[in-house]
């Protein structure tokens, strides 16, 4: 097999329509996807997304929650779509910086002033 001139437009015409290397292998006929991509790389064609579908993620469930993600809990868990944050969580803490803001709160020195007061008074 040999990179003719034609062959070579055709590539670049699929390849700029986003069809896969094995796609634009198969329509070229006697060529392999690496030849496709290697020659692609050679021409310069600009690089593409992966042509494979990733599934949008909603955050975690409780079963692929791990120690280092965010175990905020998003919705109601009585719903279907109930899931938990997912991001990464700060190191130490269970929630991801966004919710750990929310979820600890400083006290303000008014407040702690009358904690303080009441500490020791029975």
């Amino acid at each position: 097999m040999s990179w003719t001139d034609e062959r070579v437009q055709q590539l670049k015409d699929l390849w700029a329509q986003g069809l896969s290397a094995s796609e634009i292998a198969d329509m070229l006929g006697d060529i392999s996807r690496n030849a496709v991509i290697g020659k692609a790389h050679r021409l310069g064609l600009s690089g593409r997304p992966s042509p494979i579908k990733k599934k949008p993620s909603r955050g975690a469930t409780i079963l692929s929650l791990t120690e280092r993600m965010c175990k905020w809990p998003v919705g109601d868990p009585k719903h279907q779509d109930f899931h938990f944050c997912g991001k990464t969580a700060l190191t130490g803490l269970p929630y991801c910086g966004e919710h750990a803001a929310v979820a600890y709160q400083p006290t303000s020195s008014s407040k702690k002033r009358d904690e303080d007061r009441s500490v020791g008074v029975a």
